[in-house]
């Protein structure tokens, strides 16, 4: 048994088989996960957990090259810039982005617009 980081076995293994230039998206719990993408449904209930602590967790263990966020997510973007430097899109762009995914991890997040996509560097 993994002891620390991403117990979650599916989340985890996803993490651990990312390439290159792989997208994946940590969502709120609203947004529309697009037909043919995996979904990692973490959600417990509303707010738990919440999407900032599955970014943080999942930052710990991923190189991420670049990412994007939503213009329209206010507060919570502020947050999610002070863990990761986002480029800004629109949201239908965002959801448009997301079809490319290798996965969207579906958090139990409540505030509209909490999601960030996270493109996969390399260590090297």
């Amino acid at each position: 048994m993994k002891k620390s980081g991403i117990l979650n076995a599916e989340l985890s293994r996803i993490v651990a088989g990312l390439g290159h230039g792989d997208l994946l998206v940590i969502a709120d719990a609203g947004l529309p996960v697009p037909a043919g993408v995996p979904c990692v449904d973490l959600a417990v209930t509303l707010g738990v957990p919440a999407m900032l602590e599955v970014l943080d967790t999942v930052l710990s263990e991923m190189c991420v090259e670049t990412a994007f966020r939503a213009e329209e997510a206010g507060a919570v973007g502020g947050e999610i810039d002070a863990r990761v430097q986002c480029d800004l899109v629109s949201h239908e762009v965002f959801k448009e982005r997301s079809a490319g995914a290798v996965a969207v991890v579906r958090t139990g997040e409540g505030t509209p617009y909490a999601n960030v996509g996270l493109v996969s560097g390399v260590v090297f």
